[in-house]
């Protein structure tokens, strides 16, 4: 799906790839908001030399696209995700690049400072919410559901699953068995692209996730499984069982448990 963003009036095109859930942005664009420079792809080609030069990853991994130009015609154009955006503003010396390369410094800066206190990131996490207009009731419940999704991520890591591909299957699993919906088709629900899911599920909505993720752990602990598909089949108990208990929900309260709202219409 591809877009315009503006910046300063200025146009950057962007595509989402609905497979891998990320945007990219065209590189020259944002050089030219950010560099101002007459010619941005003379500019891109200078800097993409000295990033080879340098050992950079992003001059050899940026991918391409073809993109919407200005002549109506569609042409293969080198593009950035998020973080190799980030990687390459910390490149152009510009005035107008300058507030982005504080905020990255300020970013890492709390990384480390939370590395040495955890509790500073619930209170951060707290201060966001709360900016962001949700109620502290829900906020609490939220930081209840990052806990319990800690405690899950450590048990799988301690049954050897790999961080990335097999969290993200297992997870899918977990959420399929108590929402009867992969975690595409709940984000897509929802109308949600890159967003964290949970940030937009009702109090009752994480209560079940949390449910099912902390059974999931408890089931694991105790029957300690060994292989991917011994934890796939205990995720999918784990998730059943909080699914059973969203359909006695339904069943009693007379409405479905699953919303289409997101965090604009929660709030």
């Amino acid at each position: 799906m591809a877009s315009i963003k503006l910046f300063e009036n200025k146009r950057v095109r962007s595509q989402w790839d609905t497979e891998r859930e990320v945007w990219y942005f065209s590189i020259v664009d944002v050089i030219g908001v950010l560099a101002e420079s007459p010619n941005p792809r003379k500019y891109w080609s200078v800097l993409k030399t000295r990033l080879k030069k340098e050992g950079s990853e992003l001059a050899t991994n940026c991918s391409q696209l073809k993109m919407l130009s200005a002549d109506g015609k569609h042409y293969l154009t080198d593009v950035a995700d998020t973080e190799q955006l980030l990687r390459l503003v910390q490149s152009i010396p510009s005035p107008k690049a300058e507030p982005f390369k504080q905020w990255l410094a300020r970013v890492g800066y709390e990384r480390v400072e939370e590395t040495e206190d955890p509790e500073l990131a619930l209170d951060r996490a707290m201060e966001t919410y709360l900016k962001k207009g949700y109620s502290r009731d829900w906020i609490n419940q939220r930081l209840k559901s990052i806990e319990v999704r800690k405690e899950l991520t450590d048990e799988w890591e301690d049954r050897k699953m790999t961080k990335g591909s097999d969290f993200a299957i297992l997870t899918d699993e977990i959420t399929k068995a108590w929402t009867g919906l992969t975690t595409r088709q709940y984000k897509q629900f929802k109308s949600l692209k890159r967003e964290n899911l949970r940030d937009h599920m009702t109090n009752m909505e994480l209560v079940l996730n949390m449910l099912a993720e902390a059974t999931t752990t408890e089931i694991s602990r105790q029957k300690q499984p060994e292989g991917f598909e011994e934890n796939r089949e205990i995720a999918q108990q784990g998730g059943t069982i909080a699914g059973n208990t969203r359909k006695e929900i339904e069943a009693k309260s007379g409405k479905s448990v699953l919303t289409a709202k997101n965090a604009k219409r929660l709030k």
